[in-house]
């Protein structure tokens, strides 16, 4: 009896052993199918963000032509040399492989007879943030260079040639204030946060074109993906996207009209520009002093960039579309048109110029003291009298000069695309009382009508003016993409009477064609011009400074170019600006002129 309960007990346990091992074994199946398998997805993603690197490849920035294709920015093959830091690792601590790669730039650099320009600090750094990216230990080598390397016996490992887009300006300086420069963009781009892991280098347009229509030439990024080992170093490619590159922007430039444009600017401090009165094209547009926008690409050095920010000439100032300069006489056909179209004088309306006109114990001089005598409103645009408009002015009253301005859009942003355009100032009897504390007064419709006072424009909307007169009436805006097909964004257009726009473009066509007009120094033989000079006094009284001024279109009868040229310290408009509109028609023209119509027209 006590054999059989002993065996009965030994085998009970024997089954209770086996059922705990049998639920142990279940219970380990249970977490191995768990983490196998029902948890594989998670683990195999923790692997993934462990092992695998991002990096975001730019695209080829596209290209900027001018009207006919011709080359205004493009990209050029910039060589550098590359140390490829996984293949140079030491074990142990980083030290020993920072060693390693400054052995190698040693190396490297008698090689190619440069001095070192990337010191240890910098390698630490790349090795901490960039491990799996190149180390550039020179960028932009020269030819020199690049062949005694090319052509050099020894060979490094984790060293190679690393090309990378950068920015060119064929044409230097030319248009730099259209076309911009690019910089560096942003590390994250617009994009996400945490979409990529490393940012290659890409350019930016950060002013002009290349700043308005950067979404345009920047085009698509692709991408890379890298695999690190648990140092972080690279261990291998996975795949890549690879990107599309940016579309190419053809402006409404002509080189060789912008070339004219800029010579005839030459040295001095000033603006101008050239449209087509047609569709609002802008032909070129210059700003003096400029800059080189080739200095920025790939990097700007320091000392350049000091150099440009601290130049008392402001080469950054984009003085075509945001200096503001009172227009002087240029705004005198503003009042004629005020006048005529609100019937309060006709092209036969004389008034007397003794030299002067006074008006409220104020005297405003003519710029001929003794006078021009009696002479109607032809005349007195040909001869710019002061005395004439003054009175002209407080006939027609404020009031509507001013209304007729801002349809010509005088005074506001004219919409061109380029950044950092300025409204100017077209002043009224409330911005007066607001910023002057003081009420509209007949000293001011006087200095108004003679383009002094507070009225401030700049050259493009003193070029749409000219635009506009020489279409017939239609305003225009400025724009300086091409897009084919597409016909001129129009804002406004002005129901002038045909006896007034005769008048009107008649005197102006006397400024030039007439033996004593006040820009007859822009004469062309052979092309038949309508323009109006303009000087306009600015700062301190005893400074006696003057911006110089003309406003300029042709040919008369069927124009295609319409100019405006201020310079900041000029004699006068006649003797300054006419002479270097003279040299700009002469170019543009060339061949293309027939007879000249002569008399008066």
């Amino acid at each position: 009896m006590a054999l059989s309960d002993t065996r009965e007990s030994e085998l009970l346990r024997v089954k209770v052993t086996a059922g705990v091992m049998l639920l142990a074994l279940g219970v380990l199946a249970a977490v191995l199918w768990r983490v196998q398998v029902a948890r594989a997805p998670d683990y195999r993603s923790s692997l993934y963000r462990q092992s695998v690197r991002r990096v975001r490849l730019p695209a080829i920035r596209g290209a900027i032509r001018d009207r006919y294709g011709r080359m205004l920015a493009d990209n050029r093959p910039s060589y550098c040399i590359a140390v490829y830091v996984e293949e140079l690792r030491r074990p142990g601590r980083i030290e020993r492989t920072i060693d390693a790669v400054e052995d190698v730039i040693r190396s490297v650099s008698g090689i190619v007879n440069l001095p070192r320009e990337v010191d240890r600090d910098e390698i630490e750094r790349h090795i901490r943030m960039r491990r799996p990216l190149p180390l550039l230990i020179w960028k932009d080598i020269g030819p020199a260079a690049l062949a005694r390397w090319c052509e050099s016996d020894v060979h490094l490992a984790g060293v190679d040639i690393y090309v990378e887009p950068v920015r060119a300006y064929p044409h230097g300086a030319l248009a730099s204030h259209v076309l911009g420069y690019v910089g560096r963009a942003e590390p994250a781009n617009g994009e996400a946060g945490g979409a990529y892991h490393y940012y290659l280098p890409e350019m930016e347009g950060k002013y002009g074109v290349e700043k308005t229509y950067n979404a345009v030439l920047a085009g698509e990024a692709g991408g890379r993906l890298l695999r690190v080992d648990a140092s972080g170093f690279k261990h291998g490619e996975i795949g890549e996207r690879e990107p599309a590159a940016g579309r190419d922007l053809f402006l409404t430039l002509d080189v060789r009209i912008q070339r004219l444009l800029e010579e005839t600017l030459g040295d001095i401090r000033g603006a101008a520009v050239v449209l087509d009165p047609r569709n609002g094209d802008v032909l070129a547009l210059a700003s003096r002093p400029d800059f080189d926008p080739s200095d920025f690409s790939p990097a700007i050095a320091p000392d350049a960039w000091r150099r440009l920010t601290t130049d008392p000439g402001q080469p950054f100032f984009n003085r075509a579309i945001t200096g503001t300069y009172a227009p002087g006489s240029t705004f005198k056909p503003v009042v004629s048109l005020a006048a005529l179209e609100n019937d309060r004088a006709g092209g036969d309306t004389v008034f007397g110029c003794p030299g002067y006109f006074e008006v409220g114990g104020v005297r405003f001089h003519c710029w001929r003291r003794s006078g021009h005598g009696k002479l109607a409103m032809r005349e007195a645009l040909e001869q710019s009298c002061n005395a004439y408009f003054c009175q002209l002015g407080l006939q027609c009253g404020y009031e509507r000069i001013y209304h007729m301005a801002e349809a010509l859009g005088l005074g506001r942003e004219t919409g061109i695309d380029l950044p950092s355009e300025a409204a100017g100032l077209l002043p009224n009897s409330a911005w007066k009382e607001r910023y002057r504390g003081d009420s509209w007064r007949a000293g001011d419709t006087c200095n108004a009508s003679i383009g002094q006072g507070a009225l401030a424009f700049t050259p493009v909307q003193m070029a749409m003016f000219a635009a506009t007169l020489a279409n017939g009436g239609t305003v225009y805006r400025p724009r300086v993409r091409l897009v084919p097909g597409r016909a001129g964004d129009v804002c406004n257009v002005m129901h002038w009477a045909p006896e007034t726009l005769a008048v009107v473009r008649g005197g102006m066509r006397d400024v030039v064609m007439a033996p004593h007009g006040t820009g007859r120094r822009a004469y062309v033989e052979g092309v038949v011009m309508a323009g109006k000079t303009g000087t306009a006094e600015h700062g301190p009284r005893e400074a006696r400074r003057k911006y110089g001024w003309m406003i300029l279109f042709a040919p008369y009868e069927a124009p295609r170019f319409a100019v405006a040229m201020v310079v900041e310290d000029a004699v006068s408009g006649g003797t300054t600006v006419a002479p270097r509109l003279h040299a700009l028609m002469e170019g543009i023209f060339g061949d293309e002129s027939g007879p000249v119509q002569e008399g008066r027209g």
